[in-house]
């Protein structure tokens, strides 16, 4: 294959999506010729995979790769990005057509935290988002029911963004607790707690003490204890390296078939089996919110990993609202429009609070 740009596939099945304005045609692909898009289904590697049999282990390591946006050329990536955008538009310029559709409806905003709120970073202890940025998400949970779902233990991801107005969804969903004060959008948010993966503690708790002793042989492999999720991190590892690691995973693995092997941003993530993901997570705060069967809200997730497709599919599915890819390269993916980098992701909050005061002023 020569001068052709790789765009990274969760999802083996295309979701229809409406013929509204307001969604561009997200199954819509570009054709394919010379320097279009190789679509590489992560899904469809990994189902692939059996971790209590005998599959190639290059089959994992391949998946591992297709992860890592470094491994796309640059050459044409200008070109591919802009036929990209055509179906993926950035939400600073529709944000008016944006702000259009949400009008008599309730918006509703969740948010990624890695890679969203706080740029991607070697050391995933050190993820800190900005002081500027922090503000923007208060300012915005004034005017809006705001919440972060992460991959992180909820615990971990509080101590980041430190704001205890918002709904917080750690481990995928799996934990999710209503503000620790007063919320203005709910009557007994302060009480809500969400743990469908309870059951799973010990086990989980069990691999990760394994995983932290088995990658102490590979330099870089961060182990990191999700709760109900373990994490583990392969960013600074050497390439070389990989499929030692992934050898080492898939052994710990086999002992324990209750759970599953999912990949993102240079992570590879394991967690229970049970059918529990960021997009359930989504549905069950709009129905904890009040807006179960409401034709009037408007959710927005805003998102940059493989996990975060559940809440776009989620949302393409209840056609309300629209998700945001956040990424700098071309991916297959169920949300509706893009922004480039947590800097663009600021800019874009900060301007949906400037247009929700000015709105309240006007009336």
């Amino acid at each position: 294959m020569t001068n052709q740009n790789v765009m990274v596939s969760d999802m083996a099945i295309t979701v229809a999506v409406s013929n509204s304005s307001l969604f561009p045609p997200a199954s819509q692909k570009p054709p394919a010729v010379p320097g279009s898009y190789i679509t590489i289904s992560n899904k469809k590697l990994l189902q692939n995979l059996d971790i209590n049999g005998g599959a190639r282990i290059n089959a994992w390591v391949d998946s591992m790769r297709a992860s890592s946006p470094t491994h796309i050329k640059s050459s044409a990536l200008s070109d591919d990005l802009n036929s990209w955008i055509v179906h993926h538009p950035s939400a600073l310029d529709m944000f008016e057509q944006i702000t259009n559709a949400s009008k008599g409806k309730q918006i509703v905003m969740f948010l990624d935290y890695d890679g969203t709120l706080s740029p991607i970073v070697d050391d995933p202890d050190r993820a800190f988002m900005s002081k500027a940025m922090r503000a923007t998400v208060r300012e915005l949970a004034r005017y809006f029911p705001t919440a972060i779902v992460s991959g992180r233990c909820r615990d971990k991801v509080y101590s980041f963004v430190r704001l205890a107005e918002l709904y917080y969804a750690g481990s995928h969903g799996m934990d999710i607790k209503g503000p620790s004060k007063g919320s203005k959008y709910k009557k007994g948010a302060q009480s809500l707690l969400c743990q469908p993966a309870c059951e799973f503690l010990p086990m989980v708790d069990e691999v990760y003490k394994t995983l932290l002793e088995v990658a102490k042989s590979t330099p870089g492999a961060k182990v990191e204890n999700n709760k109900f999720c373990v994490s583990v991190h392969f960013r600074c590892v050497d390439e070389k390296k990989w499929t030692e690691l992934a050898q080492q995973v898939r052994t710990v693995l086999k002992e324990y078939p209750k759970l599953r092997l999912t990949l993102g941003r240079k992570v590879l993530e394991i967690r229970p089996t049970i059918k529990w993901d960021k997009g359930k997570a989504l549905e069950f705060l709009l129905e904890s919110l009040g807006y179960a069967n409401c034709a009037d809200v408007f959710p927005v997730y805003i998102g940059d990993d493989r996990t975060d497709e559940d809440a776009f599919k989620f949302l393409r599915k209840r056609g309300q609202g629209f998700g945001i890819l956040v990424s700098k390269i071309p991916k297959d993916t169920n949300a509706s429009y893009s922004l480039q980098e947590p800097s663009e992701v600021m800019a874009f909050l900060r301007r949906l609070v400037d247009w929700k005061r000015q709105f309240i002023m006007r009336r």
